[in-house]
């Protein structure tokens, strides 16, 4: 009898897993943003808004066959019969809107202690205990689709796919890339290195090129770089620059010769705002800065502005605040106000984000209130969470919208937005949060301690 020697058995054992990951390859399709689970719906007695039309529709139903695709949106004197047997809601007289966007997030990072106490205080097993509380928290909140700009692994991104996690649907960004010394830099002020494994320097071409690719190998499907300094960062500033124009170019010639994907940019002073732009980023975050040559810049390439007004509008507290970041919020506040007030009145391209992580989680929708505030109207602040975050990400053919053929991704606010947009603020008010169909939250006919479907059956079904 031969006894196969070691090598022998590593050749045969390599040769046999790669055959598996080749089929289980050739076996996916999965799309950017998809997920498993999908279900037949239906929905009455609601004012419908669809993400497309300029106007709501009064009295509407919505109906979504079994791979939780739209086959009907609109008013319910001319909706078809239901199927019998669907799931089905009545809103009660609430306003179904499309699943929210929110194009900024650090889901990884907690909203009630920094970065710093969380390296030192936390152990591994509570931050993914805590991560997946957020993720929840972030789809009960009206969120059904997140891009997640440093922190998060893309192993949660999966889980959600798979079904196995409960949140929103996710792109991520895994890392950062910036200069040494610069806002991704984990070096604080003592001189202590905290050696984030999200935080990658990069300080010339070769090393911007290596970082990405770094990041895409970990499974990012969006690269974030930085081409300016911060207002959370304790050693630089956000006039001061980061990444060089041609530096911000080779990322996004990496990310395009991976797949197309897509590069953001933290951006928040003037000049670097320009040279992200001028690189090719997809997007510039924050945009504090921006001015009309910004603006010019922006619609030349088709470029989209987030915002994340909710870090400029949250209340300054001397007593909570480090001394240097209380001075920057406190120089910078009014100046973004005035700077994205004029960007809407231009009609820039405007995707919704909050940089939850750095504000609280789970009331993402409070950023639609402070976009009104600074001029849009209720409708267009609602565009700008829906379809246009869904265009920038580039997922609009399927989700952002509630059209025949779109999928059933939808939240019901009891009340009316248009009439206060200060409604989606409330996390309690959006009652109702579906996913391709399957209905993750239902308050509607809930006791005061029954929250989601994991508590209690919701769902009438139709004799």
């Amino acid at each position: 009898m031969m006894v196969a020697d070691d090598s022998c058995i590593k050749r045969i054992a390599l040769k046999e897993t790669c055959e598996f990951l080749v089929d289980t390859e050739s076996q996916r399709t999965v799309r950017p943003m998809d997920i498993d689970r999908r279900s037949a719906l239906r929905v009455h007695n609601v004012r419908l808004i669809d993400g497309v039309e300029e106007t709501a529709v009064p009295d509407a139903v919505l109906e979504a066959d079994d791979d939780g695709r739209i086959t009907y949106a609109g008013p319910a004197g001319r909706a078809p019969a239901a199927p019998r047997g669907i799931a089905t809601i009545d809103g009660r007289g609430g306003t179904l809107l499309p699943g929210f966007f929110d194009c900024h997030v650090h889901l990884g990072m907690p909203s009630n202690q920094s970065v710093v106490e969380q390296a030192l205080m936390t152990n591994d097993v509570m931050r993914v205990i805590q991560t997946v509380r957020r993720l929840r928290r972030t789809l009960e909140s009206g969120i059904t689709s997140a891009r997640d700009l440093g922190a998060l692994p893309a192993a949660y991104r999966d889980a959600v796919t798979g079904g196995e996690l409960a949140g929103p649907r996710l792109q991520v960004s895994v890392g950062i890339i910036s200069h040494t010394g610069g806002h991704a830099d984990s070096t604080l002020p003592s001189g202590l290195h905290l050696d984030f494994d999200f935080c990658v320097l990069a300080d010339d071409v070769r090393e911007v090129r290596l970082a990405a690719r770094r990041m895409l190998r970990d499974g990012a499907d969006v690269i974030k770089i930085c081409t300016t300094g911060g207002i959370s960062s304790a050693t630089d500033d956000p006039d001061d620059e980061d990444l060089l124009e041609e530096e911000v170019a080779a990322a996004v010639d990496e990310a395009r010769r991976h797949g197309g994907r897509p590069v953001a940019a933290h951006a928040q002073g003037r000049a670097g705002i320009l040279t992200a732009i001028r690189g090719g980023v997809r997007s510039v975050e924050h945009g504090f800065g921006i001015d009309d040559q910004g603006c010019d810049l922006l619609g030349e390439r088709e470029a989209f502005l987030v915002p994340t007004l909710q870090t400029v509008f949250r209340p300054l507290e001397r007593s909570k605040t480090s001394p240097w970041r209380y001075e920057k919020k406190r120089r910078w506040n009014e100046i973004t106000k005035q700077n994205i007030a004029i960007a809407i009145e231009r009609k820039v391209n405007i995707a919704a984000g909050t940089d939850a992580g750095i504000t609280p989680h789970g009331n993402n929708l409070a950023e639609l209130a402070h976009l009104v505030e600074l001029g849009m109207t209720p409708m267009d602040a609602i565009r700008a969470a829906t379809v246009n975050s869904a265009r920038m990400l580039e997922v609009d053919d399927r989700l952002g919208s509630l059209r025949p053929g779109m999928l059933a991704d939808l939240v019901i606010c009891a009340g009316d937005p248009l009439q206060d947009i200060n409604l989606l603020s409330v996390p309690e008010n959006i009652v109702v949060v579906a996913q391709q169909g399957v209905v993750r939250k239902n308050a509607l006919s809930l006791g005061p301690s029954v929250k989601t479907l994991e508590d209690q059956p919701l769902l009438e079904r139709t004799s």
